[in-house]
């Protein structure tokens, strides 16, 4: 009983990260909502040309992460992973070369 507890809890920080990265968005200007567990979607979409995982985790496994967004990201969307642990601020990654091309812009 205490791993389905703990499944649910996770899956539930997730959502809270995802709708709190969502709202960032929006406060931004952009119309992005939480995607939630619609297969193939990022997990918030809204932002134009950006595959967005969102990672809500004390220990984040960054390659698994970026694998997971580069795998899923679409035809000219960039991948990233937005994430935070507790008390923390967000932070995202992405290649390189794409971080140099949103310079360029």
């Amino acid at each position: 009983m205490r791993g389905a507890r703990l499944g649910r809890s996770s899956r539930e920080k997730g959502a809270r990260g995802e709708r709190e990265l969502a709202n960032i968005y929006k406060e931004r200007g952009f119309k992005c909502r939480r995607a939630g567990n619609s297969l193939g979607l990022a997990d918030c979409v809204g932002v134009p040309g950006l595959h967005i995982e969102v990672k809500r985790q004390e220990k984040l496994n960054i390659w698994a992460a970026m694998d997971q967004a580069e795998g899923d990201a679409r035809e000219g969307e960039i991948p990233t992973v937005h994430y935070r642990r507790n008390r923390s601020d967000w932070w995202v990654t992405l290649p390189l070369s794409d971080f140099i091309d949103l310079l360029d812009r």
